[in-house]
Formats: C-alpha cells, structure tokens, sequence
C-alpha cells in the first residue's frame, strides 16, 4: 500500500507530518492508564468512534496557550485518576474498586478542602460581644452589721471572685477533675472533641470530652443544645479565645459561670451552698468535692440519694488521686483526706422575706446613691451590701411590734385590720439600726418606716424648743431678739390666743387663733423646760410665733426633718403639723443626744463587688444646734421620760416623750437610750378604700407607742 504525496509536497515534510504523530502518540501512550492504574500494551483492533476532544484541546480552545504547559503537565496525571469501570484487566468485585491513586487522591483532595475549611471558619469567627446574660448577671448579697449575711437579691446565684481570690488547692482540684493539660493545650482537644461529636450524633454521655476553655465558652457564648453545630462553633470559639485571652483569665472565668447545683452559678456561690462558707476558706477536700459537681451536680450532690453520695465519695477520692500524679497534692497530704467533707443537707437560706425586704428596699435605695450605681448596674449584681442593721435590735423591734399588733386584735378585732405601725432605731452617728415596715413587705409594698403620712403632733415640741433657744425671740417686728432659757416662763393656760407684734393672730377664715393642751388642762405661767416635760402646748404654741416659724422649720431641718414633710408656716406648724418618718424623727432627737451634731441617717457602711472595694460617699454631717442647746433639750426629755414613767429604772441617760395628735389620728414615741434614737408611731388607715387616716378610738393610745418602744430598748 502506497501513500499519494501531492507534488507541492517533499518528502521531508510529509515525514515531519507523521513523526509528530507518532511522538503525539507515544506521549499519550506513556501515560495511558488502565483501570488497574498500569501503562496499556497497545490499542483494540476494532473500529471505535470518532474520540472526544481532549481535556488539554478544550482549555486550549478556551484559555489560549498560556494555560497549555502547566495543564499539559498534569492532565496525563488527571487522566489516571479519572474512574473507568469496569476495569479491563480485573475480575469479580475488584472490576468497580478505585484504585489506590484513586483513594489517595480522594484522601488529599479532602484533606485539603477541610484544612481550607476550618482555615476560613477560624479567619471568620469573631468573639461575640455581648455575653450570655446568665454569664454577666449575678446576685446582690446583703450583710447585717456583724457581717453575717442577711439577705440576697437577684435571679441568679451567682457572685464573681477574682482568681487571686480562689484558693490555690480549688484552682487544682478543679484542673486534675477537668482538664489537667489546660495550661499547655489550644483550647480543644482533638480526641475529646471527636468523642464529643460521636456522641452528640449517637446517644452517649454528652459530658467529658470539652476542655476547660470550651466549656467556659459554652458557658457564655452559647446554649446548651447538643448540636453537631454547637460542638463545632464551640471549638472554633475555644481556638480563637485561647490566642486572645491568657490562661489564667479564661480559668477565672469557667470558675465564676459554671453551674454547681442547687440554684447556685460560680465556685463562690457553691461554697457557701454546701459548705456554709466562703471559697477562700476550703480545704483541699472540700475543694475536691466541689470540683466533682461539675460533671453534673445532679448526680454528685449527696443529698439528693445515696446513689449520688457514693459516686460523690469516689469520685472525690479519684480527683484527690489525681491531683496527686500531677503534682499538686503530695502523697502525705493527700492521706490526711481519707473522711469524705459531708457537704451540708440544704443550702443556707438568705432569700428576703417579711421585715428583711424592707431593709433590703432601704439599702439598695441608699447604695444606688451613695455609689452612684446605676439600676441597670445594679439589677446586673455581683454587689456585696455591708448594711449598718443590728440584727438582734431588729429581732427585738420586731417582737414587740408584733406584741402590741396581738394585744390590739383581741381588743377589738375591726379596728386592728386598720392599724399600722412604723418604727426605727438610729444611732447618734447616723447608722440604722432597726426598722419595722409593716406586716409584711410582700402583701404591703411600702414601708411605714420611712412614710411620711401622719403629723408629728406634740412630739415635735423639741424642735421648737432649740429654735428658741438657738436664736432667741422677737416680740416686735423691729429691735435684737431676746434670749431663751429653760427657764423662760410662758403662759400655760388652755384657750389662750396666739399672739403676733401686731395682735392677734386670724386665720382665713377670720377666727381668732387659739392654742389648747391635751385634756384642755390649765397650768398658768409655766418655765419652758417644765412645760416640755409635761407636754405643754400653748407655751410651745406661741413660742413659735415668737422665735418665728421660718427659724423653728430651718431648726428642725438641720436636726434630720426633711423639708417636703413641711406644709404651710402657720401656728399649727409649733403643734406637730410636719408629717416626719419614724426615720426622721428618730435621727431627729439622736441629734439632740449628739450635743447638736446631726449625721445623716445612713443603711449602708461598705460596699465590695465581687471582693473589689466600691466608693461609697459618706453621710453628711453639721452642726445643728449649739451643743448647751442640744444638752438643754435632752434634760427636758429626761425630766419627760420620768415624769411619765416614774416606775421604770432606767439609765439616766434615757430620754424621750410621748406625742399625741390632733384628732387622734396618730400617736408616738421617741426617745434615747444608750445612744440610740427609736421612733414608734401607730395609726390607722383603710388602705382598701383611702389615704386619709383614721381616729385611733382607743386602739392604740399613748401607752402602746411607749410598750413597743420600751420593748425595742429592752426597759419593760
């Protein structure tokens, strides 16, 4: 058979022509791949269709011939790759197996898709800003004076500590029970978050596999839904906070937000829970013990079942062991633990209720103010409330609150549903002692302690008193005023008009003034200090007028009152027609038996957040009256308080008397004894129908006051 060459053609060429053939043809014959992944031996005889064009054709025709050499150089490779079943050559199943380049191939090609993935994943994953509100929000814890813990407010029980303020030995326990690697790994453990995944997708035991950082990110980052895409933006989270967050910050953290049981949030709250004390007082063993509740409280807290209490007492036993082959726990301490620290059987309960809501109301009204502490912040928690209440002296104004709330249900039973009391204790250097606000803050939500509803009535004789003897009187418009001293004699008889420069004095609806004394009881020419001791008022009536209402108001402001308790300047002002707080007026008679320096009554003496010290402001101080003024007054209440109770042996030091109002609508006691100022008011008011107080009607006279008074002061 012979080839027809055209003559334009020579023979050279034409030989050209089929050797580039043929080394087109050996090329692709040296890298022609069987199935089985060997060179072929040669093509088929019979006649096959026209081939389709090749991978290295089409990227010419579409990219041009930059791309032919590089893709020239790997597409006899591709081609290897390339499935082609059955495979020539094999028998049985091994015809449609993949041949090892086929897996290796599949082997890198996902490798490196993962490895770009969790690349991308991490570059993307930023750490939220905002935290889980469960994270951030902690408790507000209060304190009696003595330090004891009073109360706590708040949804979560939780209260931060700073890591310096955990104990070493809980810091280890935890790590030897959790994550002892925690120090040197990641953030995430590969095996344990495989684990984690395998369970999560099948039905085993969601706990164990997450480090410490994990968890602490699944604390405050996340939820606790078992999710395959949980685990997974956990442990890009735990990566990305463990290269952006030291150790130490992260283990603080995880401590302060873990959940231990019994209501409680943080290793503070825990062990207070079930030890009934502070973390920095633990022992290695009850530090170990804690440390087991975080692979779940509710199998490991021993109160719960005795199946609980023997795996809490080994695995306690495996966390001290533990510490030992770490070595943070020496083989000689560690026998000093052998008795498994029995946890207590129910947390402590501070919650509020009855009276302690209404010191809980008073402090954090005054701690928000004092600290400058926003609500916001404040309802966020984590404060420590050091208040100034006497937790005996509250016992005992509330026992005999309680007494005289009994006596007056059996006199009259009606009546009694309408009776309230308000009461307080304030020492001479401001602190509150004691509060009585009602029954029961939860049914009654404001407190009597601190209402100004009632007048003072004659127990606001005092104030008057230091008026005039402060600044003098003034009988003309004109001219120095005149000096006031004890004994200063006024007129004492019952009916008398009240006087001004000009005459007498006319109110608006043009009747003459007059003053009257309980019982409409006449004493003639009467000295000042003996007419407060036996609660004169026409004296103190018109010695009002006469010092000038404006100086007895400015008086009795400076001496603790407030001035929205005042209403008009008239007369009547002398007579009590100031509605004061049992607060108030406490504070008010402590700055007479303060020799006239008067301290704002304060609730609050320290405040800490989360151990750190808060700037509390401190309560004002100034001098109300001259201190042979304030000593003055406290005489006359001395000769007051034996004068109306000659029976009662008291220290010479007690003080007080006794207040009645017009109408009967309220009645009072205030006094001082051993530096401390009580205010007891009674009155009655239907808070079903109004506002507006009631006549006592014998339900609670002069006497009842004076017995809740000299109950709360222990002298009767």
């Amino acid at each position: 058979m012979q080839l027809k060459v055209s003559a334009s053609l020579h023979a050279d060429e034409t030989m050209q022509l089929r050797m580039a053939e043929v080394a087109a043809s050996d090329s692709a014959d040296r890298f022609s791949c069987t199935a089985s992944g060997k060179r072929g031996s040669g093509g088929s005889r019979r006649r096959r269709r026209a081939p389709r064009p090749s991978l290295l054709s089409r990227l010419r025709a579409a990219g041009g011939p930059r791309l032919i050499p590089p893709v020239a150089r790997v597409a006899p490779y591709a081609r290897c790759l390339r499935p082609r079943y059955p495979h020539p050559g094999r028998t049985d199943w091994r015809r449609w197996a993949p041949s090892w380049r086929q897996w290796l191939g599949a082997a890198l090609t996902f490798t490196g898709l993962a490895v770009g993935f969790l690349g991308v994943a991490y570059a993307v994953t930023d750490i939220p800003e905002n935290l889980n509100s469960y994270a951030t929000q902690q408790d507000n814890v209060y304190y009696w004076s003595d330090g004891t813990p009073m109360a706590r407010t708040g949804w979560v029980r939780r209260q931060a500590m700073p890591l310096k303020d955990i104990p070493e030995d809980v810091r280890d326990a935890v790590l030897a029970a959790e994550n002892a690697s925690f120090y040197s790994d990641p953030g995430i453990s590969f095996s344990g978050l495989t684990r984690a995944l395998w369970r999560t997708v099948g039905q085993g035991d969601t706990q164990g596999g997450s480090t410490i950082t994990q968890q602490y990110v699944k604390n405050v980052y996340l939820n606790q839904d078992r999710s395959v895409g949980r685990k997974f933006t956990e442990a890009m989270l735990a990566l990305k906070l463990d290269n952006g967050m030291s150790k130490d910050d992260i283990l603080e953290g995880y401590l302060n937000t873990s959940w231990f049981g019994r209501g409680t949030y943080g290793i503070q709250r825990a062990a207070q829970a079930y030890y009934g004390k502070d973390v920095g007082e633990l022992d290695v063993g009850e530090a170990a013990f804690l440390a087991s509740l975080l692979k779940g409280a509710g199998l490991y807290d021993p109160a719960l079942s005795k199946a609980n209490h023997a795996r809490a007492v080994e695995r306690w036993s495996w966390i001290l062991d533990r510490m030992v082959e770490s070595g943070t726990l020496s083989k000689s301490e560690r026998a000093h633990y052998k008795q498994f620290p029995e946890p207590l059987k129910q947390a402590p309960g501070y919650d509020t209720g009855k009276q302690s809501d209404y010191l809980v109301e008073l402090a954090a009204q005054y701690a928000k103010k004092a600290a400058r502490i926003s609500a916001k912040e404040f309802d966020l928690g984590g404060y420590q409330i050091y208040t100034t209440f006497d937790s005996k002296q509250e016992a005992a104004l509330t026992d005999a609150v309680a007494k005289a709330r009994e006596r007056a249900r059996k006199d009259d039973a009606a009546k009694a549903k309408t009776l309230h009391f308000g009461a307080a204790s304030v020492d001479t250097d401001g602190r509150i002692l004691a509060v009585h606000g009602g029954p029961d803050h939860r049914t009654q939500g404001y407190n009597e302690s601190n209402a100004t509803t009632v007048p003072a009535g004659s127990a606001f004789l005092p104030f008057v008193y230091a008026a005039a003897l402060e600044n003098g009187v003034r009988k003309t418009r004109e001219g120095a005023a005149t000096e006031v001293t004890p004994q200063t004699l006024y007129d004492g008889d019952d009916g008398i008009p009240v006087m001004t420069p000009e005459g007498p004095y006319w109110d608006r609806s043009g009747k003459q003034v007059t003053a009257h004394n309980d019982g409409r009881r006449s004493y003639g020419r009467i000295s000042l200090s003996r007419a407060l001791a036996l609660s004169v008022n026409a004296p103190f009536m018109q010695l009002g007028m006469d010092t000038g209402l404006d100086e007895v108001r400015d008086t009795a402001q400076a001496a603790g009152l407030l001035s929205s308790s005042f209403g008009p300047q008239a007369p009547g002002m002398s007579l009590g027609s100031a509605t004061p707080s049992a607060i108030r007026m406490a504070s008010g008679y402590a700055t007479f038996a303060a020799a006239g320096t008067h301290v704002e009554p304060y609730s609050v003496a320290r405040i800490t957040r989360n151990g750190s010290e808060t700037t509390l402001a401190e309560p004002a101080s100034r001098r109300a009256v001259k201190a042979s003024v304030a000593e003055a007054v406290q005489s006359a209440l001395t000769d007051a308080f034996r004068i109306a109770h000659p029976e009662v042996d008291a220290p010479a030091e007690v003080a007080g008397k006794a207040g009645t109002v017009q109408n009967d609508t309220a009645a009072w006691y205030v006094g001082t004894a051993t530096s401390v100022s009580t205010a007891v008011v009674a009155y009655r008011i239907d808070l079903t129908k109004s506002l507006e107080p009631l006549p006592l009607q014998g339900i609670a006279g002069d006497s009842v006051p004076y017995g809740i008074w000299s109950g709360a002061r222990g002298l009767g």
